[in-house]
């Protein structure tokens, strides 16, 4: 295997005139993609001192830079760094400090916020993204022949639900197996457009299909940032036929007035995942004709581990899929033993995907990698058929009286409610049961709801140490980039109620 940029090479010798991306109404094609990735490299080589191992942080909306920062990185050998622009400067600082990146390239609207981030990094250039743009005309090739599938490439941060967020550090082979995986689930192939509305700052939107689709020689219609109105009229007028949505995103499109009446034909799957996805949602997107694939997979392994295939959707909308053509899974009880069939235990993920370490955490790289096993925290059982079932987050589980309570099936139940916008679940310490589940409900616009109304819509529906034994009503759940539920902000919040 050559570096990841050898993809948009060679797919530029086979098809050179062919759209690589489509931004803004203007289409790059697969030459000019080829030339605007060599001139990256050449300016972050040559201009900017960056060799091999070194970080190019960006900060920044999406962009076709952005894209071309990330194969130049994999061609000199150097690690990509996106940063969530949604961060503040002291998150982002503590990213700069623990990443010592030797360049932090930022675009226009983020510049101020960039520098502000990186004042106290000395070793940290801050560059405008127009300025890397201006350098490409710099002497000298670029490539590093050392660079190859052990070579680490992207660092991602995980979105930070717990304590200071963690750096994993994926190589070139696990790009290139993530991109395996998802050509089997979503029968990637040059034919695809696939539009893409999420942010690249997380694998999610950079590696279900976005990067897959230039190995494939597809094309991508890109936007800045997710925008319901722009995401559905992209549908109807640049006849994507490929999309990823998580479900917070997909509940602000079925919302949307014309989501109804819009011309969807150009479609032929939606994926989703990051969370458990709730059932009324794949519904809504399959009742207009579109399959739905869930995907499960965490920043740790790429992300794409466990698939559905197109039709599996209808078929199992709870399941998440079958591990991955090329990669192993198991699932464990807590003395990692494998358990049986209807089960519930650790997902354990095995293979190429699967990151090398996290950076600079020793520590946290020995808890997570055990025997060659990535530990994922999330709880799953499997069918007869084997289909994998995830349940929750392993730490978000309450344990009450000695029984295992997963959020997840309250929220689910509580999701189906008409006159509820949003819940999350959470656990509160207890004198007498160790921990209780609480409700963080968002009562649906113009909704009136009693506690006691409300607490008792669970008699016959759950079982009774499942009942939620109390319920918080905001304005709003605090949510990650991807959306999320920060439910460690919640367990704060129910512990003072």
């Amino acid at each position: 295997m050559n570096d990841l940029s050898s993809w948009v090479e060679k797919n530029a010798a086979f098809t050179p005139s062919k759209t690589a991306i489509r931004f803004e109404g203007e289409d790059i094609d697969y030459a000019g993609f080829a030339e605007m990735i060599r001139g990256h490299a050449r300016a972050l080589k040559t201009v900017h001192g960056v060799g091999r191992g070194d970080r190019v942080a960006f900060l920044g909306f999406n962009s076709p830079s952005m894209l071309a920062l990330f194969f130049a990185c994999a061609r000199i050998g150097a690690m990509f760094l996106p940063l969530n622009w949604r961060l503040v400067a002291p998150e982002l600082a503590y990213i700069l400090g623990d990443a010592v990146p030797r360049v932090l390239v930022a675009d226009a609207g983020h510049a101020e916020l960039a520098r502000e981030a990186a004042a106290d990094c000395p070793e940290t250039a801050v560059i405008p993204v127009d300025g890397i743009a201006g350098d490409a005309a710099a002497a000298g090739e670029g490539p590093d022949p050392e660079a190859g599938p052990e070579t680490p490439c992207l660092l991602v941060y995980t979105s930070g639900t717990t304590g200071h967020p963690k750096g994993a550090v994926l190589d070139q082979r696990a790009i290139q197996v993530n991109a395996l995986n998802c050509i089997h689930y979503a029968g990637l192939t040059g034919a695809d457009r696939v539009l893409t509305v999420l942010p690249m700052f997380h694998v999610g939107g950079l590696n279900i299909l976005t990067s897959p689709a230039f190995y494939v020689g597809g094309t991508v219609i890109l936007h800045r940032r997710f925008e319901p109105e722009a995401a559905l009229r992209a549908i109807a007028d640049e006849r994507p036929t490929q999309l990823v949505l998580v479900p917070a995103t997909i509940q602000a499109v079925i919302d949307l007035p014309d989501w109804e009446a819009a011309d969807l034909s150009s479609l032929r799957l939606l994926t989703t995942g990051s969370s458990v996805v709730p059932l009324h949602l794949i519904d809504a997107v399959q009742a207009r004709g579109i399959p739905v694939c869930q995907t499960y997979g965490l920043t740790e392994t790429a992300p794409v581990s466990i698939y559905q295939k197109p039709g599996d959707g209808l078929r199992k909308p709870r399941s998440t899929g079958k591990c991955g053509l090329h990669c192993e899974m198991r699932i464990v009880d807590d003395e990692g033993n494998e358990v049986p069939v209807g089960a519930s235990g650790e997902i354990l993920i095995r293979g190429g995907n699967v990151l090398r370490e996290y950076w600079n955490n020793e520590d946290e790289t020995r808890r997570a990698l055990k025997h060659g096993w990535f530990h994922t925290g999330d709880v799953a059982w499997r069918d007869e058929e084997g289909d994998v079932f995830v349940i929750d987050r392993k730490k978000d589980i309450v344990i009450s009286g000695g029984e295992n309570i997963y959020p997840a099936e309250i929220e689910q139940l509580i999701h189906r409610m008409d006159d509820i916008a949003d819940v999350a679940v959470v656990g509160r310490e207890d004198a007498r049961w160790g921990e209780v589940p609480v409700a963080v409900v968002v009562p649906a616009p113009g909704a009136r709801i009693a506690a006691s109304d409300f607490l008792a819509r669970f008699e016959g529906r759950l079982a009774r140490f499942k009942h939620p034994k109390e319920v918080l009503f905001v304005d709003a759940l605090p949510r990650t980039a991807l959306g999320k539920t920060r439910k460690h902000e919640l367990r704060e919040r129910v512990r003072g109620s």
